[in-house]
């Protein structure tokens, strides 16, 4: 199921919180990798719409 741009930005703040809260957590940093480049590939494709 594909999340909503709005689902994505909270996915991110809450991705970025564990990673301030865990900062040298390897798995913490590659989920919120995934988040933020999807977060990033659905907001090109919306201004590119």
């Amino acid at each position: 199921m594909s999340q909503s741009t709005e689902e994505l930005q909270h996915a991110m703040v809450e991705q970025l919180m564990a990673v301030i809260g865990a900062p040298d957590d390897q798995q913490v940093a590659e989920a919120a990798d995934a988040v933020v480049r999807a977060l990033d590939e659905r907001l090109r494709a919306e201004a590119a719409a």
